[in-house]
């Protein structure tokens, strides 16, 4: 990856990480207090990230469709391509132990596309279409809670606030996913495209896998050693990259805007905006050198204003990584 962004990927975290919080987010949110509290949930593992410690690093290319430059004018929409890609596939949650079999963990993918010159941008999905919390002080109050191991209070908080129960209920309604390969990816946040002619639309980000997704039976999952992703990902690669669509699904007025938590409806109409192509298995070091930042977008990209999830993500990050990296 360019070597200008991965050189001050370092001195960048410290900074989010000391600095007040950005604008949109509330004052009193406090994104080291967040990464306390998924070391509480999860224990502290150093040299690993607070979230999706256990992951693996790949790289490949982006290649838009034609319709993406009616949508954006970012440099990797309207451009030709390929754009080259590093990224990693994860399991969510904190634990750098949990089996690849666990179905109520989300699985993640993120991405850095290289924009040439020392510039890239990002992606960053889950295999949900909603996260946990609703706000930064939700999502703390609900680590803070799981922490107690109180069964009462946790169910209590789930009572109070169900829509930090969607992503559990989707994650448990289909199959543990055969591969990182075989499942879709969703972002979670809206964003805004915009194109050459000032013309904007509300999108989702959606990857979906070519070949389809692919699911195991609770018996075949069970058969399953607890890391069999790498492996598997290993050998798919061994014959042929493992390509994604990825889609902007298009937002409707009503359409919630700034909760993560909120799903759309199914029927929301989409447009093919470009093939992922992933081709090999990457060096750690290209996914541990600078960070997956979802507020990382160019112009012609934009993120929602009022998402306090989407504001504390590079701040959140940064504590993490600079901790990592001690």
């Amino acid at each position: 990856m360019p070597s200008r962004r991965c050189a001050a990927a370092a001195a960048i975290a410290i900074a989010f990480a000391t600095a007040a919080p950005l604008s949109g987010a509330r004052a009193d949110t406090d994104p080291e207090a967040l990464v306390n509290a998924l070391n509480a949930v999860f224990g502290a593992h150093p040299g690993k990230r607070a979230a999706h410690p256990s992951g693996v690093c790949v790289k490949g290319s982006f290649t838009p469709t034609d319709e993406a430059a009616k949508l954006s004018k970012a440099p990797h929409l309207t451009g030709k391509g390929p754009w080259p890609v590093v990224g990693r596939f994860s399991m969510a949650g904190g634990n750098p132990a949990a089996p690849n079999t666990q179905k109520d963990i989300a699985r993640g993918l993120a991405l850095h596309i290289d924009l040439g010159g020392g510039n890239q941008t990002d992606m960053v999905m889950i295999s949900a279409p909603v996260f946990a919390a609703k706000t930064p002080e939700k999502f703390l109050e609900l680590l803070q809670t799981i922490a107690t191991k109180d069964k009462a209070k946790i169910d209590a908080f789930f009572a109070a606030n169900p829509e930090s129960t969607r992503q559990k209920t989707w994650l448990n309604a289909g199959p543990v996913p055969a591969g990182y390969a075989t499942t879709s990816y969703f972002g979670v946040h809206t964003f805004t495209l915009t194109n050459a002619e000032g013309q904007s639309r509300i999108i989702k980000w959606q990857l979906m896998p070519k070949g389809g997704e692919v699911g195991l039976t609770d018996e075949e999952a069970k058969a399953k050693a607890p890391d069999f992703y790498k492996p598997e990902l290993t050998e798919r690669l061994a014959k042929g990259s493992a390509e994604f669509d990825l889609t902007a699904i298009l937002g409707q007025p009503g359409d919630a805007l700034d909760d993560p938590t909120a799903l759309w409806p199914e029927d929301r109409k989409s447009v093919a905006i470009g093939t992922l192509s992933i081709a090999a298995l990457e060096n750690d070091a290209a996914c541990d050198t600078n960070m997956f930042d979802p507020t990382n977008v160019v112009d012609g990209i934009a993120g929602p204003e009022n998402d306090g999830i989407f504001l504390i993500r590079p701040a959140a990050y940064a504590v993490s990584f600079s901790r990592r990296n001690q």
